[in-house]
């Protein structure tokens, strides 16, 4: 139900039958945080921090939702939701810490103010890229609902967040999904400085609840005692009759975006009047005539919380600089993985390299009876390559999750996942389409571990690849997009026993892996494939031809492209090296091999520049210059996007180009 509100008069407040202590605890909940920034505010002026996102004025929201929420809910707030973090009695020198850079915080000095978890408290920090957390938040209430431990998860946003696709992706998928998720929108009149008449057209935010099919109230964000038993009623039907809410908070922001921003585009008699409407002042106002406070009382609040802010500060300034560790910092960018090595029997199978794939993903899917598999088009249709056929039958559409056209939603929620401790499998249709999802993938699942040491326990499966006439936006070999970022493993199988067992290393593995599965391989590549579950390791290249003139590396059709070429020319004595994987790569068994033929050439499907080959081949230039006879050859396809006509598809690709190029290299 969505109710109008009065905006720029004092709070009129109905007790509403609270006891004194709830009161009390209440104004004690929002006088902490905003104590707390009166004293960063000084202390950021003295240089003593770098940096401020203030939310005076709106205490009432976070500690109001905070407090109804219990301790084992997950809270997903944003960086003006100090409340949140001080209502979950996170240790004031820890947060304290958190602001100074210091190792006591929770992002080892990697990230600033409120842009960090902690499973400790269940919660889960913002990013700067804002609407993925609605996303996370599916992917927790998810985990919620197939654990059936009857939690309700929050998230915040602000107006200004609520224009980003990311937002209307994952209310969409909370509303097709029923998911238990509290979206909470601060809703405190600018984004920045643009004011909410420039940001939306309709008269609430709220409103939109409508267009989801999804319950949507509207609260006066400054009464704290309206938010409390409102949120409270809400979150306890949620969990009995699991379902999203939408709630707009109506507030303000009295102060800049950060303190640095200024608060001059904002008209005077606006801020006047909103003033009027403090939170703190009017709670504080109506117990003193409820005698539920008084000076004496409010003096002695007030020196305790002084007495424990100046005690943690001195604990956080008094704590040493941390200590600039190389080892540490590379260490922490994945999660550590204990690979295990489980070997086939010996029974086998003669199957494609498609078949491969989907009898790896149903063993893991036994072996891990939680995993989780989302995708377009994947459950009873069995997904655009058929690689899930006959999954639901088995396992259930709980854990085989057709998902509405919004690969960045399900990202997002595939990290949600992770956060709640479940494995999930995520199906890009096309590897093309991985651009819709880009954001989450870079900038959550791969600095997670990183930033705040959450890992991602994410699969991305990537069919990819041209040679099938399907055109620009359907034949990509993106793999470039993601060795480049730090915090991701890239796999990339050319053969059918390879695929199954690199596939359940992937899922097995705790960090996010991008899994590339070249189409035009799918049905054309057979191998005898063990019939049982098996894994290989990553970071482990297959020899596939011992030679002595030249070194080969390539991966996904190219192993194709090469092998045939080869059997054309068999005087040619080469070593071939199909990578397998990407990150981690085998710089060994590379480096080793070209120290031996002193000639090295690189074929890849993607275009030249800025590909993985460039990288691969500064690495050679770097590391083996004193053993080559000739400079590092590049075959690579056209410098154009991917054509549909059979003829100049071919022209792209290139496949009919390295022979000439091997050649010409061993004739050097």
């Amino acid at each position: 139900m969505i109710t109008q509100i009065t905006q720029h008069t004092p709070i009129s407040y109905q007790r509403n039958n609270l006891s004194d202590d709830t009161l009390l605890k209440l104004y004690k909940a929002m006088l902490t945080p905003r104590m707390i920034e009166e004293k960063m505010l000084i202390l950021l002026r003295q240089g003593k921090i770098s940096k401020w996102f203030s939310g005076i004025g709106q205490e009432a929201i976070s500690v109001g939702v905070t407090s109804v929420l219990n301790k084992e809910e997950y809270i997903l707030p944003m960086h003006r939701n100090l409340g949140v973090f001080t209502t979950r009695e996170i240790p004031l020198h820890r947060l304290f810490s958190q602001w100074q850079g210091k190792a006591n915080g929770f992002t080892k000095g990697r990230d600033r103010s409120f842009h960090f978890g902690t499973q400790d408290y269940n919660i889960v920090g913002m990013i700067s890229h804002l609407g993925p957390q609605f996303g996370l938040a599916d992917g927790i209430a998810l985990g919620n609902l197939l654990k059936k431990n009857k939690q309700v998860c929050a998230v915040f946003t602000g107006d200004g967040g609520t224009s980003e696709g990311d937002i209307h992706e994952a209310l969409n998928v909370a509303s097709v999904w029923n998911l238990p998720v509290l979206f909470c929108i601060e809703n405190n009149g600018y984004g920045l400085s643009t004011p909410v008449n420039e940001q939306f057209n309709c008269e609430h935010l709220a409103d939109r609840g409508m267009g989801y099919g999804m319950e949507a109230h509207i609260i006066d964000g400054n009464n704290i005692i309206d938010v409390y038993t409102k949120i409270e009623a809400i979150v306890a039907d949620m969990r009995e009759n699991p379902r999203p809410v939408l709630i707009e908070f109506k507030t303000f922001r009295m102060r800049g975006h950060e303190e640095a921003s200024g608060t001059k585009y904002v008209p005077q008699d606006l801020m006047d009047a909103w003033a009027t409407k403090d939170p703190i002042t009017n709670f504080k106002t109506f117990l003193e005539k409820e005698g539920v406070l008084n000076d004496t009382l409010h003096t002695e609040i007030s020196a305790a919380i002084k007495e424990q802010i100046d005690a943690n500060l001195k604990l956080a300034f008094d704590e040493p600089a941390i200590e600039v560790n190389l080892s540490v910092e590379l260490n922490d960018v994945f999660k550590s993985f204990n690979y295990q090595d489980i070997k086939p029997v010996k029974s086998t199978k003669n199957i494609r390299l498609v078949d491969a794939i989907s009898e790896g993903l149903y063993q893991s899917m036994e072996k891990h009876n939680d995993l989780v598999i989302m995708g377009q088009d994947i459950a009873e249709y069995g997904g655009v390559f058929k690689i899930t056929d006959g999954f639901i039958e088995a396992f259930g559409k709980d854990r085989v999750r057709n998902t509405p056209i919004c690969e960045s939603a399900i990202v997002s929620a595939a990290y949600g996942l992770s956060v709640n401790g479940i494995k999930s499998v995520m199906e890009m249709q096309f590897a093309d389409f991985v651009s819709s999802g880009f954001n989450p993938i870079v900038n959550l699942l791969a600095k997670s571990h990183y930033r705040w040491g959450q890992n991602a326990d994410v699969v991305v499966r990537m069919p990819c690849g041209a040679g099938v006439g399907a055109g620009p936006f359907h034949s990509q070999t993106n793999e470039a997009w993601f060795t480049t970022v730090p915090g991701l493993k890239v796999v990339y199988p050319a053969f059918p026993v390879d695929a199954k067992g690199l596939l359940a290393t992937a899922i097995n593995d705790p960090n996010p892996v991008l899994f590339f599965e070249h189409k035009a391989l799918y049905r054309s590549i057979y191998q005898d494939v063990p019939t049982d579950y098996y894994t290989l390791p990553f970071g482990k290249a297959s020899l596939l031809k011992e030679g002595n003139d030249v070194t080969i590396i390539t991966f996904g059709a190219g192993v194709h492209w090469a092998l045939e070429t080869l059997a054309n020319n068999p005087e040619i004595s080469a070593d071939l090296i199909d990578l397998r994987s990407l990150v981690p790569l085998d710089e060994t068994a590379i480096f080793n091999s070209v120290r031996k033929t002193g000639k090295a050439i690189i074929l890849q499907e993607d275009s030249e520049f800025g590909g993985f080959g460039s990288d691969l081949s500064a690495l050679l230039m770097e590391n083996c210059f004193e053993a080559l006879d000739a400079p590092v050859k590049r075959v690579s396809s056209l410098a154009t996007p991917i054509p549909f006509l059979p003829s100049l598809e071919q022209q792209y690709l290139p496949k009919n180009r390295f022979e000439s190029a091997l050649k010409e290299l061993l004739a050097y």
